[in-house]
């Protein structure tokens, strides 16, 4: 099953985004700071995240981005390329995160690592990773000074900085592995990467199309632990934006009722009554894009969609959703025992959901 659609725009009110630390900028450091926090430079304020991963499905980086967005200038630091030696993983950024943070108007600072140490646990594996401070410092005075908008400085960068941060990546990655001796990746995929952005943004996207396309390729086969699928599950979702960048996710689960699909993103606990606060936000992110789809379509057929996110777990008793009058709600409640916490937490979620258009579902699930 083939879903494609269309963003022109972003329309979304966010209420469950956390109050952010205030830090000073003279005090600021990237690798000292929280993952998200407000910055303050004098009158200027902006609201940080930062990656830990240029690659998306580690560590949350939508809930961190998720916190900042109620703010009017967002900004979020990614690493373009994290190698975490021979023993490890080796992630390059792909246009379609680039892509996404500017729909959502936050300004991506592109960074580097420049210090790591050797992983006790492996013999070629570097660990606790140190972004270059002072170069993510001058680039947020240089968007204090940037009256355009987060596309226009994205797309600049890309254009005009990008070559030379992947030489940087590439000089402190040498540099790391003669102090660490650890044998990272051959630098030659380094190479391979700066050559895709080297010809034309159009190129870089075409690249990481190709890359995007295969894992969601392989995602399509692989139910994950916090999964519990009821529907048709595992189906290909194909977003175009106006700026011409392709999204490709999977969602969770597909429900089609006539003319109506339900794109359904699942989270589950096996431990906690309900999935952790980074798995909902991280499911938030997904509902800001399908609940502002427009032109949707299954293998080529128009479909009206809905969009729904399902919180399960194996300590919930009976079911619930966003639209199911106080009196069950009051009863749902009751019956699982929920905190003042968690009731306030769903509270707030639900109000999320009505504002925006979408369902939240909560029950039992093994």
């Amino acid at each position: 099953m083939d879903i494609t659609g269309k963003i022109t725009g972003i329309k979304y009110k966010v209420f469950l985004s956390e109050e952010l630390q205030i830090i000073g900028i003279d005090k600021f450091n990237i690798n000292k700071a929280s993952s998200f926090c407000l910055l303050k430079d004098g009158l200027h304020s902006y609201a940080i995240s930062k990656w830990v991963s240029p690659k998306r499905t580690r560590s949350y980086p939508y809930e961190r981005v998720y916190n900042t967005l109620n703010t009017s200038k967002k900004i979020t630091v990614i690493p373009v390329i994290k190698d975490e030696g021979f023993d490890g993983d080796r992630d390059f950024l792909q246009w379609d995160t680039v892509s996404l943070m500017s729909l959502l108007n936050v300004f991506v600072i592109f960074a580097y690592y420049n210090e790591a140490v050797k992983n006790p646990d492996y013999k070629n594996k570097i660990t606790n990773f140190k972004f270059k401070n002072e170069y993510v410092v001058s680039k947020i005075k240089e968007i204090e000074q940037y009256h355009s908008s987060a596309l226009h400085w994205n797309l600049s960068e890309l254009t005009n900085t990008f070559h030379s941060i992947i030489d940087n990546a590439k000089s402190a990655y040498e540099k790391i592995s003669n102090e660490t001796n650890v044998v990272l990746h051959s630098q030659v995929g380094i190479d391979n990467f700066k050559k895709q952005i080297d010809k034309d943004i159009e190129t870089f996207m075409r690249f990481s199309r190709k890359k995007a396309e295969k894992a969601q390729a392989r995602e399509i086969v692989t139910t994950q632990p916090k999964e519990r699928l009821s529907t048709f599950s595992k189906a290909k979702i194909t977003i175009t934006n106006y700026l011409g960048g392709q999204y490709f996710f999977t969602v969770d689960e597909v429900l089609v009722d006539e003319n109506t699909v339900y794109l359904i993103e699942s989270k589950h606990s096996k431990q906690g009554i309900l999935p952790s606060i980074g798995d909902i936000k991280d499911g938030l992110l997904k509902m800001i894009l399908y609940s502002n789809l427009q032109d949707v379509e299954i293998n080529g057929q128009k479909m009206t969609s809905q969009s729904v996110l399902s919180l399960t777990s194996t300590k919930l008793v009976e079911e619930i959703t966003s639209k199911t009058c106080s009196a069950d709600k009051e009863k749902f409640i009751a019956e699982n025992n929920f905190t003042p916490d968690l009731q306030m937490l769903i509270s707030t979620l639900f109000r999320e959901a009505n504002e925006n258009n979408f369902t939240v579902k909560m029950g039992y699930a093994k």
